[in-house]
């Protein structure tokens, strides 16, 4: 692509664009400079804050980028084909294709990074650390729709991220979907094979494997409560638990067990509980307050 010169002043910048003046103004001129497309309507009431907020980002970028407004209502056509279900929604187009896109109003910050990934201005390794962060914070909160959002927008920006990889896995598997999670982790690189974030999502993964049905849940949950002292059934509840995403409470079956013998059946319960850490990933809550647990055992 041409670097493109100073067109701040240019009043082709931002312009209203149509179905039928898209090739020209959108296809041809994306091969020489970045042109944003906002499909909107005079309804929506988002997209009347999303739009003058791109455009003062627009110009201000100094003719890095252009701007083509289409009101999907009178030009249905190109919105359609691109399988536009709601508004607003934004695409950047370079060279005749689009390379990325988004929905919805976003804050100041957000569309400023959208446009510098078209400028090539952006920071790609510090914005996927952010989109990480942020997508483990979601999905510690229950949000998976918002972590597998920005899950697959890191990936978007680096296809092989091992934390995103297996980040978008545990979102997977907490939709119980065994096979999109291994259909991700397919993804991964043989050399990532070891990264702390994929052997943890493995490990989860063999876990929801071995999971029981509630029906084989249910006569080990009488076993430890009709004999507490029988770890036997009470390791098993524990196995049986963690294949069910339980963690807090399989590592709580366990704990019981280990505050009565640190080496129960050769420490089976101390080595199940770290493959539950593994498991959980070594940033979690989880495993924090785990480890805390266990080393009060350990060295009191």
């Amino acid at each position: 692509m041409e670097t493109p010169t100073d067109l701040s002043n240019d009043p082709n910048l931002i312009v209203d664009g149509s179905d039928a003046g898209f090739m020209a103004d959108v296809m041809e001129v994306s091969k020489t400079v970045p042109v944003i497309v906002d499909f909107w309507a005079p309804w929506c009431g988002p997209c009347r804050q999303l739009g003058p907020a791109l455009e003062k980002l627009v110009t201000k970028a100094a003719g890095k980028v252009r701007m083509v407004k289409i009101n999907v209502d009178e030009n249905p056509g190109i919105s359609g084909q691109l399988q536009v279900r709601s508004i607003p929604a934004v695409f950047g187009f370079k060279d005749g294709k689009p390379v990325d896109a988004f929905t919805g109003a976003l804050p100041e910050s957000e569309l400023q990074a959208f446009i510098d990934r078209l400028t090539g201005d952006a920071d790609v390794g510090k914005e996927v650390l952010e989109l990480v962060a942020r997508a483990e914070k979601s999905l510690d909160l229950g949000d998976l729709g918002g972590a597998a959002q920005d899950y697959a927008a890191a990936l978007s920006l680096d296809g092989q991220n091992p934390d995103a990889l297996a980040g978008m896995a545990r979102v997977y598997l907490a939709n119980d979907d065994v096979d999109g999670a291994k259909s991700v982790l397919e993804m991964v690189n043989e050399t990532d094979q070891e990264h702390s974030a994929i052997v943890a999502v493995l490990g989860a993964l063999e876990l929801v494997q071995n999971a029981p049905t509630d029906e084989e849940l249910t006569p080990l949950l009488a076993a430890v409560d009709a004999d507490p002292s029988d770890f036997n059934a009470r390791f098993a509840l524990a196995e049986a638990l963690s294949g069910k995403g339980q963690m807090v409470e399989a590592m709580d079956a366990l704990f019981v067990i280990l505050q009565t013998d640190l080496n129960w059946n050769d420490q089976a319960a101390r080595k199940m509980l770290l493959k539950l850490f593994e498991a959980a990933g070594p940033t979690s809550e989880i495993t924090a307050k785990g480890r805390r647990q266990l080393s009060s055992l350990l060295f009191t």
